[in-house]
């Protein structure tokens, strides 16, 4: 063999020799974190990558002890995961970062006699303004699951599902009443009130800081 012809012989033999991994791919999602879209990236047989996003908008009423409040819940997350198959198959133990945009925010509702009760205090909501209630959580939260589901090695769709927590940590409530148009001492006395009532929301949605991530999806690999 001629001596110039040994380095693209040597080239041919090494790409013949390179193990091949999945393909580029996107993953469609419906679950607990909302509708999804993620971008996968396969780094070797045995380590992939993952970055998407998710969200979704949801209405509902939430009742505390004296309100209730009608809630809208504005999911909406930024993922950049790290999938590890420890067997090479299709079963993957998932950690990474998310950015947490999501917040709860609530409107409350006066009870039937058109007032609202805080800490053993009743006050007419005409008087007492728009009582305005809100909750966001840390904008940077780890993520750890474990799921199924690896792109193939050529063209084609797959299934995958995502089984984990995201530790979204302690919720950072606001409770206020915009509008107040009673005297200067009783719209003090609301702001104090609405303080104990806000411990007491707080309470309520504390659990809420391990979110449980469930979610099933459909890939495409190109």
């Amino acid at each position: 063999m001629k001596k110039n012809a040994i380095l693209p012989a040597l080239l041919a033999l090494g790409c013949a020799a390179s193990p091949v991994y999945a393909q580029v791919g996107l993953t469609g999602s419906i679950g607990t974190t909302g509708l999804g879209l993620h971008l996968n990236l396969p780094v070797s047989d045995q380590l992939g990558a993952r970055i998407g996003v998710n969200g979704l908008n949801y209405s509902d009423d939430i009742r505390t002890t004296n309100v209730e409040y009608d809630a809208r819940l504005k999911l909406r997350t930024l993922e950049a995961l790290l999938d590890y198959y420890p067997m090479a198959g299709s079963f993957r133990v998932t950690g990474g970062v998310v950015y947490n945009d999501s917040r709860l925010t609530g409107t409350g509702t006066p009870r039937a006699g058109g007032s609202y009760r805080f800490n053993g205090t009743t006050y007419p909501a005409a008087t007492a303004g728009e009582l305005e209630a809100r909750v966001d959580f840390r904008k940077f939260a780890p993520y750890l699951g474990i799921g199924f589901g690896k792109a193939p090695k050529e063209s084609g769709w797959s299934f995958s599902a995502d089984l984990g927590v995201l530790f979204q940590g302690s919720p950072d409530t606001t409770l206020r009443s915009r509008g107040c148009t009673a005297p200067a001492p009783l719209c003090t006395a609301l702001a104090a009130d609405l303080e104990a009532e806000r411990r007491e929301f707080e309470d309520d949605v504390e659990d809420y800081k391990a979110f449980p991530v469930l979610r099933v999806g459909v890939s495409y690999a190109f």
